[in-house]
């Protein structure tokens, strides 16, 4: 897997004390974006957001300490990019779980700076190693500005001549102080599909709250979560567009010491409420056309002290 230059990056995309791109753990490229508001930092090796930082505050995105950054590799926490499938292919289990955008190297397509925001669209296209996977012609962009809050768009257009179905997720890692403190607002009254409980449909009653493994695809799902943090005095938005489903995971301890890329602990110290288009929320794309999905999140709220 071909890595870019990033003299060349530097010289044909980098802004002076705005966007600077870098070698990262593993020699894997990097982009840092430096705003007036913000910090993020994104891998260019499956088009991952891995830091959000507000100016003052502690970083809102959680990436494990054992995450593998090696060429092919996804990295645990962040936002990885889920396409053009969420979770396991409906037809072939065989195929890659969340599909295959996610571990492969993207190519930087723009950066700009727009009043007090800091804009990186990174891309990827079909080729041949993607075909033999999913036989289909796409253009994939992702859109990251970091700004007073942190918005991810991921674009996806239909280059061939044939329609197709798709879906996928922005999987968001979030770091909190201990995932059995925190409530997750914005999906009471929602049903969902519970995966620990071998596909149970069931309706979410007042806030959500974490003890133990959790895995729940939350159907009709469009509004705004909010996860309450006692702990680290702060509530953390997830806003997003274009989807109308939310999953919420967490592995629990004993699935925990079953990730290599996790450490037996640190399930406590993060939680996944992701963007997603999955179950019956997937899209047809006829030729020449586009279906966005995006993730806004903001620190919506810092307690006084």
């Amino acid at each position: 897997m071909h890595s870019p230059d990033l003299e060349q990056l530097n010289a044909q995309f980098g802004i002076r004390d705005f966007v600077t791109f870098v070698a990262g753990p593993g020699g894997l490229p990097m982009v840092e974006l430096h705003g007036a508001h913000s910090r993020a930092l994104v891998s260019v090796q499956g088009g991952q957001i891995v830091r959000f930082q507000p100016h003052g505050a502690a970083p809102l995105l959680w990436v494990s300490r054992l995450s593998s950054y090696a060429a092919g590799r996804s990295i645990r926490g962040g936002i990885p990019v889920c396409w053009p499938w969420f979770a396991q292919h409906p037809s072939d289990p065989s195929k890659p779980f969340h599909g295959f955008v996610r571990s492969r190297m993207w190519q930087v397509r723009g950066t700009c700076v727009i009043d007090d925001t800091v804009q990186l669209r990174l891309g990827i296209a079909d080729d041949e190693a993607t075909r033999a996977i999913w036989p289909h012609a796409f253009d994939l962009e992702l859109l990251a500005t970091a700004g007073p809050a942190l918005l991810a768009e991921l674009v996806a257009r239909n280059t061939g001549s044939q329609p197709y179905t798709a879906g996928g997720a922005l999987h968001s890692y979030f770091q909190v102080s201990d995932v059995e403190h925190v409530s997750i607002y914005g999906l009471d009254g929602t049903e969902y599909i519970d995966k620990v409980a071998s596909g149970a449909h069931m309706r979410q009653v007042g806030a959500l709250t974490i003890a133990g493994e959790v895995d729940r695809i939350y159907l009709d799902s469009t509004a705004t979560c909010t996860i309450d943090d006692p702990q680290l005095s702060r509530r953390i938005q997830v806003g997003k567009a274009n989807s109308h489903t939310t999953v919420v995971w967490n592995p629990g301890a004993e699935k925990a010491r079953a990730m290599a890329d996790c450490a037996d602990d640190e399930y406590r110290d993060f939680v996944c409420v992701e963007t997603a288009n999955a179950v019956d929320d997937v899209y047809v794309l006829a030729p020449g056309g586009e279906q966005r999905l995006s993730l806004t999140i903001t620190l919506a709220e810092r307690y006084s002290a």
